[in-house]
């Protein structure tokens, strides 16, 4: 694996102009602009607008521990970041801590200073948050990489036909069982009495599905994606399905000590992986190349086009992203994970903070 890689040498310390607006990237993210989802143009760096910070070329990076999941392709932009050299000339020393236990665990970590930041999925991070956590989101990273798959052999075509069905899942709380959750509840299903939600471990889903234990199954690229090659699945729903098709999915978080203490390192983190995302649209073979090296499942195609298929070139901060963290918990309401009294508007604000004006 390239954890080894140094990109210490001193490079111009400039933003990156996104191909998508004349806004540069520090611009549009200051001014609260998602950088809007669509088809990517070809990656073009452009002229080199902003400056990334202040820090002298020779002075020494400021190290940081990033949690994330290196099996999870919608973290595509961490090691982007990493070897194209973006974390360093923000003045960064990232170091990656692969976190795969639960979610309360890894803002636990978090929150404590064991890692200072992390990129996770918001339908997970905001029932623990909620509860109080001292971590805050400073950005959303992309949209995309849920998927609901059915069988053929059962007739599951759309949300409407899994009434009364089973659906495998990897977890009882997981994002994919939350998000599509709420589209069985917008179809005027009840997720909780007529549909049947059973656990498998997460490589064995699309097993219990060919073994007809279950009609269906939800879980995240890559294995959906991959799994998407057997003909006997077809893709139901994404989280890019209808109204949520300009809504984010993953977000970053970072510790409220660091906001608090050393806000202009937070706001480089969060810089250096709007940068890195906005490469992964525009240059999605790139980052597959990269993630794979990190133990990325699939091939570097596949990977490609799984990345492709997300929105990274969404990538909401300001009142747009506060405007999505509400709409998330208003809907988690409908499937009695956010509490009903709780105040999303005021949830949104306390739970965000801006790093980048």
């Amino acid at each position: 694996m390239p954890h080894d890689f140094d990109a210490r040498r001193p490079s111009r310390r400039m933003l990156l102009r996104t191909g998508l607006t004349a806004l540069p990237l520090g611009l549009a993210a200051t001014s609260g602009l998602a950088l809007g989802p669509g088809p990517a143009a070809p990656f073009d760096p452009g002229p080199l607008c902003l400056p990334v910070s202040d820090r002298a070329a020779d002075a020494p990076l400021r190290p940081l521990r990033l949690a994330w999941n290196a099996t999870a392709i919608c973290t595509a932009a961490a090691p982007l970041a990493k070897e194209r050299g973006i974390f360093a000339r923000h003045g960064l020393d990232v170091d990656f801590v692969n976190f795969g236990g639960s979610t309360e665990q890894l803002l636990e970590a978090i929150a404590t200073g064991k890692a200072d930041a992390g990129i996770g999925m918001a339908l997970r991070w905001l029932k623990p948050l909620e509860q109080g956590f001292d971590v805050r989101i400073t950005a959303g990273i992309h949209g995309g990489c849920l998927r609901l798959l059915g069988a053929r052999a059962a007739g599951i075509t759309d949300v409407a036909s899994l009434k009364g069905k089973t659906i495998a899942i990897s977890d009882q709380a997981s994002p994919a069982k939350n998000f599509f959750a709420l589209l069985l509840v917008k179809a005027g299903i009840d997720p909780d009495r007529e549909v049947e939600w059973r656990q498998y471990p997460a490589d064995l889903l699309n097993l219990a599905v060919e073994k007809g234990e279950a009609q269906a199954l939800a879980d995240a690229d890559p294995r959906t994606f991959l799994w998407l090659k057997d003909p006997r699945l077809t893709e139901v729903a994404t989280n890019l399905s209808g109204e949520f098709a300009t809504r984010s999915c993953c977000v970053l978080a970072v510790r409220g000590s660091l906001i608090r203490s050393d806000r202009a390192v937070a706001g480089a983190l969060t810089k250096a992986l709007l940068e890195a995302g906005h490469r992964v649209h525009h240059d999605p073979e790139d980052a597959a190349r990269l993630f794979s090296q990190y133990g990325g499942k699939g091939s570097v195609e596949d990977l490609a086009a799984m990345l492709r298929s997300h929105t990274h070139g969404h990538q909401p901060v300001g009142p747009t992203l506060k405007q999505e963290i509400a709409a998330y918990a208003d809907e988690l309401k409908l499937v009695n994970v956010m509490r009903r009294g709780t105040d999303t508007a005021k949830f949104a604000d306390r739970v965000y903070a801006d790093v980048l004006g």
